[in-house]
């Protein structure tokens, strides 16, 4: 892989894991777009790993103060609302990863998740906070997380999504799809790094490993820094109109190339 290519993909990574728009989906359609080589394990590993610096920088004090308070429920909802994406991705991870990295099947999801986050905008009432949020919450949300295993749902916007719905300002959503999303990273990358430790990092790899994950990071801390702030004055419907446009962008891509 040319370090180019870790560079962009460091970003598109960082930027896609964290707004609304499928990091999985746009690691699939940006090498399609540009015929550019597959990704591989070990950059995959060097994404995970961005990301999860960034989460941890940017909530650092949020998740000593709950560890401090591990024994009021909200650490427990964190617990709670990870274990159905943990044991499905754990399952199926790798069924999801091949069977749906079609750039239509992407597409259509993007679009699909895009009409669904457009419903939770327009229908969620926005007026609980993160105080307010109990186990009914926690357990609809984290299973709402597990469609995030479909390249072009985005972990980050179905979490949110499913926040709207149960009535969660667009803050307190976006907050605990990260807090939630912390632990999941956290176990993905270290599964996936258990394929890399045997043998290490290819040599001819090293540089994209380096400059993919502190792009990765990079661009993921100030994705959330911009989001948390973006979201206390204006809605989600920029990014449902992003994912109609680039749903569209690849369907006629995909003809045209046909």
């Amino acid at each position: 892989m040319e370090i180019f290519h870790a560079i962009v993909l460091g970003i598109v990574q960082g930027l896609t894991e964290f707004l609304p728009i499928s990091s999985s989906g746009h690691l699939v359609l940006v090498p399609w777009l540009f015929r550019w080589e597959d990704l591989g394990l070990t950059f995959d590993v060097a994404l995970h790993i961005g990301t999860l610096f960034a989460l941890v920088v940017y909530f650092w004090n949020d998740w000593l103060e709950i560890f401090k308070r591990w024994r009021e429920p909200f650490l427990w909802l964190i617990v709670v609302g990870c274990i159905p994406a943990a044991a499905f991705g754990y399952k199926f991870d790798k069924y999801f990863e091949t069977v749906f990295r079609s750039p239509v099947l992407v597409a259509s999801f993007l679009i699909g998740m895009g009409l669904v986050l457009l419903v939770a905008e327009i229908l969620g009432k926005k007026t609980r906070a993160i105080q307010s949020m109990n186990l009914k919450d926690s357990i609809g949300i984290g299973l709402a997380q597990v469609l995030a295993l479909m390249p072009g749902v985005s972990r980050s916007g179905i979490t949110m999504t499913a926040g709207l719905f149960f009535g969660l300002n667009r803050e307190t959503a976006a907050r605990f799809s990260f807090l939630l999303a912390t632990p999941i990273v956290f176990g993905a990358g270290l599964i996936k790094l258990k394929g890399i430790a045997k043998y290490g990092i290819p040599g001819t790899e090293t540089l994209p490993f380096v400059f993919g994950t502190v792009f990765a990071a990079v661009s993921g801390y100030f994705a959330i820094k911009y989001l948390m702030k973006f979201l206390q004055k204006h809605t989600f419907y920029i990014f449902v109109w992003y994912r109609f446009v680039l749903g569209a962008i690849v369907f006629l891509v995909y003809f045209l190339r046909k």
